[in-house]
């Protein structure tokens, strides 16, 4: 992995470390049962952080918002308990 990581400029390996925290928020089912609103808010909070930083474009910023929605409508709607 390190051979892999000195190949990455600095701006790759920023934006591979913000997606990879966005996404092992996104996985936290912990937090997604006992609180989607926080849930939600902290995946939507890091997703405009994101594009506020110019880490990604519209369109994933967009995509990763409308993740982040369909994944609390699904907990508040129950689905991690089925």
């Amino acid at each position: 992995m390190k051979v892999f990581k000195d190949l990455l400029t600095p701006e790759e390996e920023n934006r591979l470390q913000a997606l990879d925290n966005w996404h092992r928020t996104f996985e936290d089912k912990r937090l997604r049962m006992e609180c989607p609103d926080a849930y939600h808010e902290e995946l939507l909070r890091q997703s405009d952080e994101m594009d506020r930083r110019r880490i990604v474009t519209w369109v994933e910023w967009r995509d990763l918002r409308c993740a982040a929605d369909q994944a609390y409508l699904q907990a508040i709607a129950g689905g991690d308990y089925h």
